[in-house]
C-alpha cells in the first residue's frame, strides 16, 4: 500500500488530473464526506487528506511515503530530510510583500506580519532590512491596516485579496508550485512501486 499525503482545496483539486492519469481515483470526495483517509481506484494507493502545513511531516516520519506541498510549505518546514524528485508545476503563485498602496517604501527597522517566519527572516536579512517578524495564521491583510505591520509576507494568485484592502503587492520573494516528495526510507523499502508512479508522474508532465 502507498499512501499519498495532500492537502484539501486547491492544490488537491489541481492534483486530481495527475493522479488520474496515473489511475488513482479517490472514491469519496472530501468536500462531502468527513473521511480523511480516501481509497481510491487503485488498491494498492491511498490519499490522506490534511492541513498543507503537515505534509512534510507526515511524510517526513512515515505516516505517509510520498506528499503534494507547496514550496512555501517545504522551505518553512524544512524538507532537507525528504526526498524531492518533481516539480509538478501546479498550484503556482507567487510568495511576495504587500503593503498599504500608500505606503512608503520600506526601510529602517520595520514590522512584518507572516505565517512564513523563517522565508521572511532569510529574505529581509539579505535585503539588509532589520525585521521584526510578527506570525500570524490568518487575515495577513489586515495586519498593516490596523497598524500591527509595516507589511506583510504571504502568496499571492490574483492579487484580488489585496486590492479589496487598499494593500498592494511589492516584492517578488519566489515563485511557488506543488512538488512531490518521498520519504527517504519508503523509496528504499518500495522502491519498485514509487518509482513507476514517479515515471507516470513524468510522462504526464512532459506531455503537458
Amino acid at each position: 500500500m502507498l499512501t499519498i499525503a495532500v492537502s484539501k482545496g486547491r492544490i488537491y483539486e489541481d492534483a486530481l488530473p495527475l493522479l488520474a492519469e496515473a489511475g488513482i481515483v479517490p472514491t469519496d470526495d472530501p468536500k462531502t464526506c468527513r473521511k480523511l483517509i480516501l481509497a481510491t481506484t487503485r488498491p494498492d494507493v491511498q490519499l490522506v487528506i490534511i492541513r498543507a502545513t503537515d505534509v512534510p511531516t507526515f511524510v517526513e516520519y512515515g505516516a505517509a511515503d510520498l506528499g503534494i506541498a507547496g514550496k512555501d510549505v517545504l522551505i518553512e518546514h524544512g524538507a532537507e530530510s525528504l526526498y524531492e524528485p518533481l516539480d509538478l508545476n501546479i498550484a503556482c503563485c507567487r510568495l511576495m510583500t504587500a503593503a498599504h498602496k500608500d505606503a512608503p517604501k520600506l526601510s529602517g527597522r520595520i514590522r512584518v506580519a507572516t505565517k512564513y517566519v523563517k522565508i521572511a527572516q532569510s529574505y529581509f536579512a539579505s535585503q539588509g532590512i532589520q525585521a521584526e517578524i510578527i506570525k500570524l495564521y490568518g487575515s495577513m491583510e489586515l495586519a498593516p491596516l490596523v497598524g500591527l505591520a509595516d507589511c506583510i509576507v504571504d502568496l499571492v494568485d490574483t492579487g484580488n485579496t489585496l486590492r479589496a484592502n487598499d494593500l498592494e503587492p511589492r516584492e517578488l520573494i519566489m515563485n511557488i508550485s506543488s512538488r512531490l516528495v518521498v520519504n527517504k526510507a519508503a523509496m528504499k523499502m518500495k522502491h519498485e512501486a514509487i518509482s513507476a508512479l514517479l515515471t507516470q508522474f513524468e510522462k504526464t508532465l512532459a506531455n503537458r
